[in-house]
């Protein structure tokens, strides 16, 4: 019964609440076009579409510095050894992912049959209402704010500055989940019911689903290859820890939370040993739960590329895609614990380097939703492959366990 109304209460349910609802109402004005009624309810919908996608860009520079500059502050007050290596590991796993992910856009989706232009679309009114609602500052400014402060706070140790990140973050987070997690389906439910009403919806739906199934065997090409480049690294066999990954995988894919998968992943860890060291399962698998989002960081670097094809007619640029994935590394270590928060970390990533409109950042959302949870167990499951370096790199090294905590010290 928890579980029912858990899964019922989760963002992604309500999204695809939403796109269906939408796809609906859409479907329904296109019937009765050129009524009073539904002239009346599209000034609505294309209105509250555009003041909630407003909204959202307004939050992205405070999601921006709220997360990316206290993770900032965490690393560099704690630099060891080995928390810097499990940060460069996790770093160099998501951009790796984001960067197959952009060689397979480019190799793939022209082959999809994508139609940026339908032919006959049904005009949808102008905005009735258009309330603006400016950004605080410009997305690279924010970055730039958050590296640099976060860099100067943890070299200065002020611990004022610090303390008023963590609780800025904390504020931010009560913004996404009291404020933006319950607008988003406002903008998903207005934007499909938008496409269903000018007839693009029914031409693109096979799209959607061959790169959500596209998406989902990367996940497994990459999980195979961070396995197979961690069993040659440590010289130990990593079908050993592969193999205590079911439930692990499977919990995942039902809670669509790292945070809330990891007791089950430790216990799954655990029974690696002795292929996994138990001082490196304690100390990695804790931590790549919260900074390794490999799966997450290839789904939406494959998607952006698709929707950007499907709205705009075009891809990004080979520039900004690397632009875009080098960026993107360093949101997913900031990333907020909750469904879908490595899209919504980088929403200034997708508007301010690829310029993705409302339109274009509810797309990204919902599809993103719609397969988040198999991104997370590509997460969860990578964090193995990740544990085993970490033991081999323990080894080679000649670290024992009672070493680790003044290493990390």
């Amino acid at each position: 019964m928890s579980s029912s109304n858990s899964f019922t209460s989760s963002l992604p349910f309500k999204l695809i609440v939403a796109l269906v609802l939408g796809i609906l109402v859409g479907l329904g004005l296109s019937s009765i076009e050129g009524s009073a009624l539904c002239t009346a309810l599209l000034n609505i919908i294309v209105t509250v579409r555009y003041i909630s996608g407003q909204f959202i860009n307004f939050c992205v520079p405070l999601i921006i510095i709220g997360f990316v500059a206290p993770s900032i502050t965490r690393l560099g007050a704690n630099a060891s050894r080995m928390l810097i290596l499990a940060l460069i590991l996790a770093y160099v796993s998501s951009i790796g992912a984001a960067f197959a992910a952009t060689a397979a856009g480019y190799s793939i989706i022209p082959f999809l049959n994508i139609v940026s232009e339908v032919e006959g679309l049904k005009p949808l009114p102008d905005v009735v209402f258009a309330l603006a609602i400016p950004q605080i500052m410009p997305v690279m400014s924010a970055l730039f704010l958050s590296v640099t402060v976060g860099l100067a706070a943890a070299w200065n140790r002020t611990k004022y500055v610090i303390n008023l990140l963590e609780e800025f973050q904390k504020i931010v987070l009560s913004i996404v989940t009291r404020f933006l997690i319950p607008v988003l389906p406002l903008l998903i439910g207005t934007t499909f019911c938008g496409l269903a009403y000018e007839g693009s919806i029914t031409e693109q739906f096979p799209v959607f689903v061959a790169i959500i199934l596209i998406v989902m065997a990367g996940h497994y090409i990459w999980m195979a290859l961070l396995y197979t480049i961690a069993g040659i690294y440590s010289g130990r066999n990593p079908f050993n820890v592969i193999k205590n990954y079911g439930p692990a995988y499977m919990t995942a894919v039902g809670t669509m939370s790292s945070a809330a998968t990891l007791s089950v992943a430790l216990e799954c860890a655990r029974k690696s040993e002795p292929t996994l060291r138990d001082d490196m399962v304690n100390f990695g698998i804790p931590l790549f739960a919260n900074i390794h989002l490999c799966g997450s960081v290839m789904t939406e670097t494959f998607f952006v590329m698709a929707v950007s094809k499907i709205l705009y007619g075009v891809y990004p640029t080979v520039g900004n895609m690397i632009l875009f994935c080098l960026l993107l590394g360093v949101f997913a270590i900031g990333a907020p614990g909750v469904p879908g928060g490595t899209v919504m970390a980088s929403l200034g990533l997708i508007t301010g380097v690829l310029g993705f409109d409302a339109t274009g950042t509810a797309l990204m959302l919902t599809i993103f939703a719609l397969q988040d949870s198999f991104g997370t167990a590509c997460n969860v499951t990578g964090d193995g492959a990740l544990t085993l370096i970490l033991t081999g790199y323990a080894e080679k090294h000649n670290i024992a366990e009672a070493d680790l905590g003044n290493i990390l010290g």
